[in-house]
């Protein structure tokens, strides 16, 4: 028969029965190290939750950043369209154009010929920086496209709400009136 190790070494007196219960005893598993492995240790679970903490805010912020990046990037093409091609008016322009932008009245100077292109709908008003310039129809699109606020909208159906017993519904106001 064959014998196990550890009698085999106590029968040659190599080891001590001493040190068979200190080998047997190191080799189980103590009670209280079981608790430690079901519980971590609450300093690492802080720890881990730090860190993912950390990681979601870094990640929003990198993410911010960029939506800011590209939003710049975009209002440079638009600045550099209507550079490129908006009309020039001169120092001639004594005509008044009002127009509703945010709800509020605005005003550009123009020509009579310019002013029957923007009636006309051949050019449109963009506005950047403040300003407003006038740019040809299929650029005010491209400029749209990049930012939709950067176009001033025109068109009288979608200023004024229709109202349900208009007495004037009939009666279209020209486009020219001057006050």
């Amino acid at each position: 028969m064959s014998l196990s190790l550890r009698e085999q070494l106590l029968q040659a007196g190599l080891v001590t029965q001493k040190q068979v219960k200190k080998a047997e005893q190191q080799t189980r598993p103590s009670p209280q190290s079981k608790k430690q492995r079901e519980q971590p240790d609450p300093r690492v679970v802080a720890a881990q939750k730090a860190q993912a903490e950390k990681a979601a805010r870094d990640q929003e912020l990198n993410r911010k950043k960029q939506e800011k990046a590209e939003r710049n990037a975009r209002w440079a093409q638009i600045r550099q369209l209507i550079a490129e091609h908006r009309i020039v008016r001169s120092e001639e322009c004594e005509l008044v154009f009002n127009f509703i932008d945010n709800k509020a009245i605005k005003r550009i100077y123009v020509t009579p010929t310019l002013r029957e292109q923007i009636n006309r709908e051949v050019l449109a008003i963009v506005r950047c920086d403040g300003k407003y310039e006038l740019v040809p129809k299929e650029i005010a699109e491209r400029i749209r496209e990049r930012e939709s606020k950067a176009v001033v909208n025109l068109s009288v159906e979608s200023q004024s709400a229709p109202v349900g017993n208009d007495p004037y519904a009939d009666h279209k106001v020209p486009d020219d009136l001057m006050w």
